[in-house]
């Protein structure tokens, strides 16, 4: 016997979720965005259309289509789906769908799709017991993961996957989503909304390629609204509903890493600007300042060096106020920084004669130490009796004393900043010259 009302409850459902999930593509050719992925002739396409799939790992961003697209591939394959939040579900839960889907492949059918979300958050225990069956085929296991999984998943479950890499959608592709949401959704359109170019164009902004973000924001607009319809909302109200931009940026995960090495390349490469945006970035996603402080720090010695010795003054120094004074106020301390490094002149002579020195000290023989410039504690090492020569006492004999037996140029000072005045006191024989 027919349910008469199952389209009435299913109708109550629909409306129930968020406009993220009411949009949610139901074929592949209404996916917006992520071309170089799932576009035409694209590997990942023709698996889904010839029914081939094995596992993979969908990596990218918050809002860029993972959850859609492993639904997408059930859809399209036709295969059971079982969906959950890898933080929720426990290594009964994944036998049990192990066992359910051998039993499927048993009477003919095909293998299972289970949906991980987050799967960065599966404990190396719970990724141990799909390894086994995920390399048999007995489940099609489709993960989703906002961290790089080379280093979130477990090495062995990587690598019997196929990683497809999202990126962000772009302002345009959210606009199009948008305004596709507008024509088609019943809830939104049942507003008659009036939204300006400007409300689309913020939207789009603010979410940071994040379609779901940018979906709700709109649907806070238009359904929030208390006034009848058509509601009209411009730039000031498309703000007022996303509210503070979000950050694609976790502390401990790729984008930690990403920003530092941005700001790290920006400050070598002499672009104040650039640097301060990263620095900006870092610092509105809470990251820690000590940390910032501590990589300057390495960067001042790494890549200015001697070109301007004051380099690792002012790191220092940054370090010692940042630490006193947190945030906020350690900002301003660390702008001056970073703005300061990024202008001073670059040179990473010093730092590689240290690492040069150390390549040789660590494969090559060691070298003992002359006797004239052993210490003279042990009287059968007395300096004055082997030859050593004072610099302050003898200078003009000095010179010709041999400091190192198997001897190497290992420090080659630039023509940057100070190490210009370096190289010419080596040149001149003076570097030992107390100015």
């Amino acid at each position: 016997m027919s349910d008469l009302w199952a389209q009435e409850r299913a109708d109550r459902l629909s409306q129930a979720s968020p406009l993220a999930d009411r949009m949610r593509p139901t074929e592949l050719d209404e996916v917006i965005g992520q071309e170089p992925v799932l576009g035409e002739d694209t590997l990942l396409r023709r698996l889904i259309v010839s029914d081939r799939m094995g596992s993979i790992l969908l990596w990218g961003p918050p809002g860029t289509g993972k959850t859609t697209i492993a639904s997408l591939i059930a859809r399209q394959t036709g295969r059971r789906f079982i969906s959950a939040n890898a933080a929720m579900i426990g290594v009964r839960d994944i036998r049990e769908a192990i066992d359910s889907s051998r039993r499927h492949i048993e009477a003919g059918d095909k293998a299972t799709i289970l949906f991980l979300d987050e799967i960065h958050r599966f404990s190396r225990s719970q990724q141990d017991v799909l390894l086994g069956d995920v390399e048999r085929g007995i489940i099609t296991l489709i993960g989703a993961t906002t961290e790089n999984p080379w280093y979130a998943v477990n090495a062995a479950l990587a690598s019997r996957s196929t990683v497809f890499h999202l990126e962000s959608l772009t302002e345009s592709d959210i606009t199009m989503i948008l305004r596709r949401a507008v024509q088609e959704d019943f809830l939104i359109k049942s507003k008659q909304p009036d939204i300006s170019d400007d409300a689309f164009d913020e939207w789009a902004r603010l979410c940071d390629g994040d379609a779901r973000r940018a979906l709700n924001a709109m649907e806070v607009a238009v359904l929030g609204s208390g006034d009848p319809a058509p509601i009209v909302i411009g730039r000031s109200q498309a703000a007022e509903s996303i509210q503070t931009k979000a950050l694609k940026y976790d502390r401990s995960g790729d984008a930690h890493y990403d920003h530092i090495s941005a700001l790290i390349k920006s400050v070598r490469g002499s672009d104040p600007d650039a640097a301060i945006h990263w620095l900006a970035v870092m610092l509105a996603s809470g990251e820690d300042p000590r940390f910032i402080c501590r990589r300057m720090a390495i960067l001042a010695s790494e890549d200015i060096g001697l070109a301007s010795p004051q380099a690792i003054q002012m790191a220092a120094a940054a370090w010692t106020i940042t630490e006193r004074v947190g945030m906020p106020e350690c900002q301003l301390t660390l702008s001056e920084l970073v703005i300061y490094l990024s202008t001073c002149p670059k040179s990473n002579a010093a730092a590689k004669a240290i690492w040069d020195a150390m390549s040789d000290v660590e494969d090559n023989r060691s070298q003992s130490v002359p006797a004239h410039l052993r210490s003279g504690h042990d009287p059968t090492h007395d300096a004055s009796k082997k030859g050593y020569v004072n610099p302050h006492a003898q200078p003009d004999d000095a010179d010709s004393q041999v400091y190192l037996e198997d001897r190497r140029r290992y420090y080659e000072p630039s023509e940057a900043g100070f190490e210009a005045e370096i190289r010419r006191r080596l040149e001149e024989g003076d570097s030992n010259d107390p100015s």
